[in-house]
């Protein structure tokens, strides 16, 4: 039965999903083909085959993480601090798919830093937790002095607790995001559900538009909302699984 709920509720996202983003992709693609072919009509010396060698090219330097800009190029995802957060989504699992390392190096050590880096992250996720619930079980005692009623103290810590982390880790951090990033407060929200879950689609990502200068302060931050948000979220998951099973 449970397998059947599984299924049925992959089936029905599915159709979903299909009924909402089919029609924009259609859009998209016709879109995409008629720039193609007016680019190739106004511009008679310009040959389809060096066309497509072009957009071949730009498509792998941007997933390198170089792109244009004017005359010149735009570097910068594999400095210290744009490294330092490949390897934060990499060990919490999150992996954008945005950046990838390119050199067969770079490949052999990323096998070799998620296959310790990944336990390491979960200990410390687990930690962290640990101390999260230590903290609400403390105020739950504090407060069941106050009003004598553990039932009464414990709900009214949880919500607490729940409310705080909704405001620190989900509904403040988009206002962040729309001042660097430019992004509305629903594809702030969106980003934010979707890193902390370690979904991690990699239509956005932070720090990586090549037009808006980043503090340098800017992605340790976020690094460390990561790494807190997603003990505070991996509480409120296991939360939903105790009431499910």
């Amino acid at each position: 039965v449970l397998l059947a709920v599984y299924v049925g509720y992959l089936g029905m996202g599915a159709a979903v999903l299909q009924a909402l983003e089919r029609p924009a992709e259609v859009r998209a693609a016709q879109h995409l083909l008629r720039e193609y072919w007016k680019l190739l009509a106004n511009h008679s010396c310009l040959q389809e085959p060096a066309l497509q060698r072009l957009m071949e090219g730009i498509i792998q330097a941007y997933k390198s993480g170089v792109t244009l800009k004017g005359n010149t190029t735009s570097l910068g995802r594999w400095d210290f601090s744009g490294s330092f957060f490949f390897s934060i989504s990499t060990i919490t699992t999150i992996g954008y798919g945005n950046l990838s390392p390119s050199t067969a190096a770079g490949r052999i050590f990323c096998i070799v830093f998620a296959l310790f880096g990944i336990p390491l992250n979960l200990v410390l996720l687990n930690e962290i937790g640990k101390l999260m619930l230590l903290g609400v079980q403390h105020c739950a005692r504090r407060l069941e002095e106050v009003f004598h009623c553990r039932n009464k103290a414990s709900f009214l810590m949880k919500t607490c607790a729940l409310v705080t982390g909704l405001l620190l880790f989900l509904l403040l951090p988009p206002l962040l995001f729309s001042d660097k990033e430019g992004w509305s407060y629903d594809e702030g929200f969106y980003y934010s559900f979707i890193t902390l879950n370690t979904i991690g689609f990699g239509d956005y990502v932070i720090g990586m538009n090549p037009d808006r200068t980043y503090p340098s302060w800017y992605k340790n931050i976020i690094s460390l909302w990561i790494l807190f948000g997603m003990a505070w979220l991996a509480l409120v998951v296991k939360f939903c699984i105790n009431i499910l099973e």
